[in-house]
Order: C-alpha cells, then sequence, then structure tokens
C-alpha cells in the first residue's frame, strides 16, 4: 500500500468520524486513493440519504460507537484522526438545547484527549466559518473577532479554544474552518444553500429565498473539503499546529442573490421567488483564503459556484428528486433526527437506542 509521504509526515492510519455523513461519504474514499488506511466511526444516523447520483457510500471498518465513548484504546495504532462527526447545522441547536455543546465542543475535546493519550500526533478538526458569524462587508481573516450567531457556531468556536492548548511536539491539532459546503454527495443534503436553491428550481421551477438575498457566504465543494483534510495531513506541523485556517477561495464568497442568480442560469425555467416573510439575515461574513494557500500549499481546490450548480442540476435531474424527498426527512438532518427521536431509535441525549448494525 502507498502512504501519504508529505515532505514533512507519514500518516499510514486515520481515524476518520463521522465517515457516513455527506463530508465523511466523499473523504474517506480521497483519503484512501492517497494510500491511506481509513477507518470510520460513525453511529449512521442518515442511512436514508444514499443519494446514487453522488456516489457509492464507501464500505470501510467503522467503530460504530458515539464519540462521546471512544477511549484511548480505540484511539492507539492511528497516526491522525480526522473529526467530522457532530450535529451538523444551525437549527439542530434548537432541537435539543445543550446538546450541541456537548457533542460538538465537549465530545471533540473528548475524543481529541484520547487521541493524545493513545500516542495519535495530529488531529484535524473540522471547524466552520459561521464561527464568525456577524463580520461586516470587509474580508476576514484567520485573525478576525469570533462573533457566532447560533448554538452551532458557538460550539465550534469553544472547541478551538479548547483544542488549541493540547498542542505540543508530539500532538499537532489543526482547525480548518470550512466554508458552506455544496456539491453532490453519496449522503446528500438538501438543507444547505446551493443545494437546496438547484432542488427547489427543479422541482417547483421556483428559487426559493428564504433571505433578502444580500448576506455574503463563503462556499466549499465538498470535494474540495475531501482534499484540504488530505492536504493537512501532508503539511508540515509546525506551519499548522494550533493553527485555524479558513478553507476555500477567497473569489468564492457570493452573495445569496449571486448564487441565485447562478441558479437561475442552471436549471432551465426556473425563476427567483422570495419567501414572504423574508428579509435580511445577520449571518454574513466574507472570508480569505491566503493563509491557507500559503501554510498548506498542497490544497488546490478545483470547484467554483457555477460548475458546482451544473453538478448538483444534473444529479438532482437523474434522479428525478421529488418535492417530498428533499423537503422531508430523506435529506434533511434536522427532519431525520426528530423522526429518530419520535420512533425511539435516539434517546433524549441523541445516543443511539440500539446497536449499530
Amino acid at each position: 500500500m502507498a502512504t501519504v509521504r508529505g515532505q514533512h509526515g507519514n500518516i499510514q492510519k486515520v481515524l476518520l468520524t463521522g465517515h457516513l455523513g455527506y463530508v465523511g461519504t466523499v473523504t474517506a474514499p480521497v483519503l484512501a486513493e492517497a494510500g491511506i488506511q481509513v477507518t470510520g466511526c460513525d453511529i449512521n444516523l442518515f442511512d436514508r440519504a444514499d443519494f446514487a447520483p453522488g456516489g457509492t457510500v464507501p464500505d470501510i471498518p467503522n467503530l460504530g460507537k458515539d464519540i462521546r465513548d471512544l477511549t484511548v484504546e480505540d484511539l492507539k495504532g492511528f497516526d491522525a484522526v480526522v473529526h467530522l462527526a457532530a450535529l451538523s447545522n444551525d437549527p439542530l441547536g434548537q432541537l435539543r438545547p445543550g446538546l450541541t455543546q456537548q457533542i460538538n465542543h465537549e465530545g471533540t475535546i473528548h475524543v481529541a484527549k484520547q487521541a493524545k493519550a493513545a500516542g495519535v500526533s495530529r488531529f484535524v478538526f473540522a471547524s466552520s466559518c459561521s464561527n464568525y458569524g456577524r463580520a461586516g462587508e470587509g474580508f476576514v481573516d484567520e485573525e478576525g473577532k469570533l462573533n457566532p450567531q447560533t448554538d452551532y457556531g458557538v460550539s465550534k468556536v469553544l472547541a478551538e479554544r479548547d483544542l488549541k492548548p493540547l498542542a505540543d511536539d508530539n500532538f499537532t491539532p489543526t482547525f480548518l474552518r470550512f466554508a458552506t459546503a455544496y456539491g453532490a454527495s453519496p449522503r446528500m443534503r438538501f438543507d444547505i444553500v446551493l443545494n437546496n436553491l438547484i432542488a427547489h428550481a427543479y422541482t417547483s421551477g421556483r428559487i426559493l429565498m428564504m433571505s433578502d438575498g444580500t448576506p455574503w457566504r463563503p462556499i466549499i465543494h465538498v470535494e474540495d473539503m475531501a482534499r484540504a483534510f488530505l492536504a493537512t495531513l501532508e503539511a508540515d506541523p509546525k506551519a499548522i499546529s494550533g493553527e485555524a485556517f479558513n478553507v476555500c477561495r477567497t473569489e468564492n464568497n457570493y452573495q445569496i442573490r449571486d448564487l441565485a442568480e447562478i441558479v437561475a442560469k442552471t436549471v432551465p425555467g426556473a425563476h427567483i421567488d422570495y419567501a414572504a416573510d423574508a428579509g435580511p439575515d445577520n449571518r454574513s461574513y466574507r472570508v480569505s483564503s491566503a493563509k491557507i494557500e500559503k501554510s498548506i500549499p498542497g490544497f488546490k481546490p478545483k470547484w467554483d459556484a457555477v460548475r458546482g450548480a451544473q453538478q448538483i442540476y444534473d444529479a438532482v435531474k437523474a434522479c428525478d428528486l421529488k418535492v417530498e424527498d428533499f423537503e422531508g426527512r430523506k435529506y434533511k438532518r434536522l427532519a431525520q433526527l426528530e423522526a429518530l427521536l419520535q420512533e425511539n431509535q435516539l434517546d433524549k441525549d441523541f445516543r443511539r437506542t440500539e446497536p449499530i448494525v
């Protein structure tokens, strides 16, 4: 088996938490194709979201444990942890108050401490540009003020804060502040902005705008997210230890209305329509990618919104997506979790009530 041999490292075995989710199902094959032996850790909450046009869910070993229950013994033998597992968007913070912090913040620190004690050398944390929250009109870099507007954003800020002191000569935590994701995946989501706009446009002919379209968002294709993880594993640990990086391209910051215009040009016959209660969104930020370009030169994103919109449109057309699919539990994380709670497949702390099969 080939191994990832960056100038400063030799990463052979990686634990990928959240490997059965939207980003994880794309990331696992990218790491494996680079010669890394990948083991997953996921309780498989979103198995209904299989999406054939996005590819095949990777079949890799799965520890099958809640991240809050991982032990030093579970982590022994790994060279790195890529930590994706989390409650993944803002509305989930309202479903069970406190759980976003318990899982995204405290759970992350638990995994990192177990990894460090087990002799794991690198910990790559999937953070978020939502840390910036309301950032004004200018471009913000990694030294910019953190102003999260949601429980999700707060949880990522606190995780970064508490991971940083763990850095030393033998343990390299790195925080990848990802832009808003988009693109086709084997475990699809239609509750994120560009994917959602395409789904609405295809199924209804309307590009439904839930805000006034003025907020800024950086966006990144899910495949480029996977490339960022790989490039970070290959990077010089001295350049990335305890450091945060905006993961995007500076030119891939868009106002939401600009994305809507791209969708209108992509989906035949679709028109932009504003929801009755559409108004300003206080989450607005544009980010600079200068730091990652300098410190992690192996990161080479390949996608932009125009190409990505076409990919998503081709995918929803290939499976003839229906409104009931993308508006229901199948592709919306909040709806799926609510249903699992009602079916008693999850307890009040979002732990599986039955073993993972």
